[in-house]
């Protein structure tokens, strides 16, 4: 085995990186305001110029870096790639081991609410029973982890980068968690582990499963499977667009989010209006600062392209794969993107826990934190 290293980071952002980004919204140029009074043609113009107003004179980083680096920060090479990642342990003995993956346009800013709870249940009010060690990587390419400098890396990569993660802090028997990249990632994982009994992941949960429509549902649609339908084609025709950029001209597009700062708000703000449970205003799901923590490690980091190329690396990892046969848990958020039915769930992983959400949307653990942590906590009690 190749000789590797943890070592311990913290979140330091230079106070000139900060002069810069602000020397940047105060010569934003703006485009024309849309010429509808919603947001059909994207992020209009008041709202954005409201919110980048307040990223200039009101988000204080300096009190959310602070925020971040509560937590256990470190980084490790792996592959070539420096990965960063949080590595919270719970003060209970023999907690269990749980990895985390976010995904695009998310980062670990996600799980900030969430990691407390997992770790220290009792002082959440839980069940010490309930804890767990909490790892929670950023992808390549995003945050603070490195950009691939080469192509190849892509969620079946990322998969087996995360359990020699995990071997190497040390867990021989873990679970693990994800929405969106994080998602496709946790569930190649699951596959990897039904391959191998000495893998090491003994269950996984997902957020955002992936499942195609079983041949009942194309014959015989139920009110759930046209549901699903419904919003698969309403994903595809107008909300999908970004997708494509991002997993057929990653660059061009780089070369816009990581030089203007609300170029990159936009782009990202725009997914938390459409994706989060919100009523058609982001901020009745994530506050301003939430928005900013997550918008702040792409900004900062110069990750608008490096994030963006694991579409062009992995967008097919979306459209299916084996079945996945270790232990599956399921939260069904119901504003998620796309709600693929159980039936169509079935086919793809064993599920062995299934909770239909009463709220929240695509981010799960960033928009409803407490019920994120309580569903991961019963999915994986039978495992422990």
């Amino acid at each position: 085995m190749r000789p590797f290293t943890l070592d311990p980071f913290v979140i330091d952002i230079p106070e000139a990186s900060i002069t810069d980004l602000h020397r940047r919204l105060d010569a934003t140029r703006w485009p024309d305001a849309e010429t509808v009074d919603d947001w059909s043609q994207g992020v209009p113009l008041d709202y954005l110029k409201s919110l980048a107003d307040y990223w200039r004179h009101s988000y204080n980083w300096r009190e959310r870096e602070a925020r971040m680096n509560a937590f256990d920060h470190f980084i490790t090479d792996i592959d070539d790639h420096s990965i960063h990642f949080i590595h919270q342990r719970s003060p209970v003995q023999g907690a269990m081991p749980l990895l985390i993956t976010h995904g695009w346009p998310g980062s670990i800013a996600e799980f900030l609410e969430s990691i407390g709870p997992l770790t220290d249940p009792v002082a959440h009010g839980g069940r010490a029973e309930d804890a767990f060690h909490v790892v929670c990587p950023s992808l390549p390419g995003y945050g603070f982890s490195s950009k691939p400098t080469r192509a190849g890396t892509g969620v079946e990569q990322i998969a087996a980068m995360w359990a020699t993660l995990m071997s190497r802090l040390g867990y021989e028997r873990w679970v693990a968690q994800g929405g969106d990249w994080g998602s496709a990632v946790t569930t190649q994982i699951g596959r990897d582990a039904s391959r191998s009994s000495d893998h090491g992941c003994i269950g996984i949960h997902v957020n955002m499963p992936l499942a195609r429509p079983t041949e009942q549902s194309m014959a015989e649609p139920t009110d759930a499977d046209q549901a699903a339908f419904a919003a698969l084609g309403h994903y595809q025709q107008w909300d999908s667009g970004y997708s494509k950029q991002q997993s057929t001209r990653p660059q061009t597009l780089g070369y816009a989010l990581v030089d203007s700062p609300v170029g990159q708000l936009g782009w990202i703000v725009e997914k938390f209006w459409a994706w989060t449970d919100c009523d058609g205003n982001p901020e009745n799901a994530l506050s301003r600062d939430a928005i900013l923590d997550d918008v702040m490690l792409y900004w900062l980091t110069a990750s608008g392209a490096s994030s963006a190329r694991l579409y062009w690396e992995s967008f097919g990892a979306f459209g299916g794969g084996e079945k996945v046969t270790i232990p599956t848990g399921i939260a069904a958020f119901p504003k998620e993107i796309i709600r693929p039915p159980r039936a169509w769930c079935e086919n793809s992983y064993n599920i062995t826990h299934w909770t239909d959400m009463p709220k929240g949307g695509h981010f799960a653990a960033f928009e409803q934190p407490a019920l994120y942590v309580d569903d991961v906590r019963a999915c994986f009690r039978s495992l422990r």
